[in-house]
C-alpha cells in the first residue's frame, strides 16, 4: 500500500501528557500549552478530561481551561470523558468533541477502571445517546492493543471485538493505544490487518508509547498498513499510572521529522513545535523527552 499525502495528529500532550505529573500545574499554564499548539498548526488536541480530580488530579481545571483557551475555527479541542457525568460536565464547558477509553485486556480494565471490559462499553451506552442529541462526535480508544503489563501479549482478535463494539457505538474514529510501547512493527501492521477487517482503515488511528524504542517504527509500519491519524505528545509528555516502567506517548516532535522526511503533509510548524514542547518542559521542570527536539535545541545553543 502507498503512503498517504497527508496526515492528521492528534496532539494529546495536554491531557494524556500531563494527566501523569506529579507537581500541581496551573490552568494559564495548560492554556498556554494549548493555544501554543494550536498556533503551531495542530487542528486536533486534546485539552483535558473530566474526571475524579480523587483519580486524576491534574485533570483538575479542564473546565477553566476550556473556558480560556482561544479558540480558533476549524481545530478540534476534544476531551476524555468517562462516563455520563464527565460527558454532561463537557457539554457544560462547551466541548464539541469527547473521547472514551476501553481495553483489549480483563486485568487492565479491571485495574484501571474496575470493571469489566463488557461493563465498560455498557457504560459508554448512555454517553452515546446523550452525545448524538447534543450532536457532539465521539472518539474511541482502545488500550494495551500490543501488550498488557498483567496479561502479556493481547490476541488481535481480542482488540478487534473492542474496536468492533466502539465503533457500532458511534465511535466514529478508533484509536489503537500501544499502552506499555511493547509492540513491534510486524505485530502492529498484523493488529491493524486484522481489526481493518471489521472496521475501514480511514476510521482507524495508532497511538504509540515509546518504551521500547519502536514507536515510529510502529508508526511506518501503521502508514503502510493505510492508517493516516496519529495520536502523539508534544516533548513526548506522559505515561500510564497502571502500566509500570511505561514511558511517554511518542514525541510530536518525533513524528512530524518522520512525515516530513517521507514528503507528508500535517500543516504542523517544527520551530513552533519544538518552542511549545520546550516551554512546558521548562514549566515543568524537566528535560525535553523528544530527540529532534533536543537535536535541534542543541544546534541553537551559544
Amino acid at each position: 500500500m502507498s503512503l498517504p499525502n497527508s496526515v492528521r495528529l492528534v496532539e494529546v500532550g495536554p491531557r494524556d501528557g500531563l494527566q501523569n505529573e506529579k507537581q500541581p500545574i496551573s490552568v494559564a499554564d495548560k492554556v498556554r500549552l494549548v493555544d501554543d499548539l494550536t498556533a503551531a498548526g495542530l487542528s486536533y488536541v486534546e485539552v483535558g478530561s473530566f474526571v475524579s480530580p480523587k483519580w486524576v488530579p491534574q485533570m483538575a481545571g479542564s473546565a477553566e481551561v476550556f473556558a480560556a483557551i482561544q479558540r480558533k475555527p476549524g481545530i478540534t479541542y476534544a476531551a476524555l470523558t468517562p462516563n455520563l457525568k464527565g460527558f454532561e460536565a463537557a457539554l457544560e464547558a462547551k466541548v464539541e468533541e469527547v473521547a472514551v477509553f476501553a481495553a483489549a485486556s480483563e486485568t487492565f480494565s479491571q485495574k484501571n477502571i474496575n470493571c469489566s471490559i463488557a461493563d465498560s462499553l455498557q457504560r459508554f451506552v448512555p454517553l452515546m445517546e446523550a452525545a448524538k442529541a447534543a450532536n457532539v462526535r465521539v472518539r474511541g480508544y482502545v488500550s494495551c492493543v500490543l501488550g498488557c503489563p498483567y496479561d502479556g501479549e493481547i490476541a488481535p482478535e481480542q482488540v478487534a471485538s473492542v474496536a468492533r463494539e466502539l465503533y457500532a457505538m458511534g465511535c466514529y474514529e478508533v484509536s489503537l493505544g500501544d499502552t506499555i510501547g511493547t509492540g513491534t512493527a510486524g505485530k502492529t501492521r498484523a493488529l491493524f490487518e486484522q481489526v481493518g477487517r471489521d472496521i475501514p482503515r480511514e476510521r482507524l488511528a495508532g497511538h504509540f508509547h515509546d518504551t521500547y524504542g519502536q514507536a515510529l517504527a510502529n508508526i511506518y509500519a501503521s502508514l503502510l498498513e493505510g492508517i493516516h491519524v496519529f495520536d502523539s505528545s508534544v516533548a513526548g509528555l506522559g505515561g500510564c499510572p497502571y502500566a509500570k516502567g511505561a514511558t511517554g506517548n511518542v514525541a510530536s516532535e518525533d513524528v512530524l521529522y518522520l512525515l516530513q522526511g517521507l514528503g507528508i503533509e500535517t500543516g504542523v510548524d517544527m520551530d513552533k513545535l519544538i518552542a511549545a514542547g520546550q516551554r512546558i518542559c521548562e514549566v515543568l521542570g524537566k528535560a525535553n523527552g523528544s530527540r529532534v527536539a533536543r537535536a535541534f535545541l542543541s544546534r541553537q545553543a551559544p
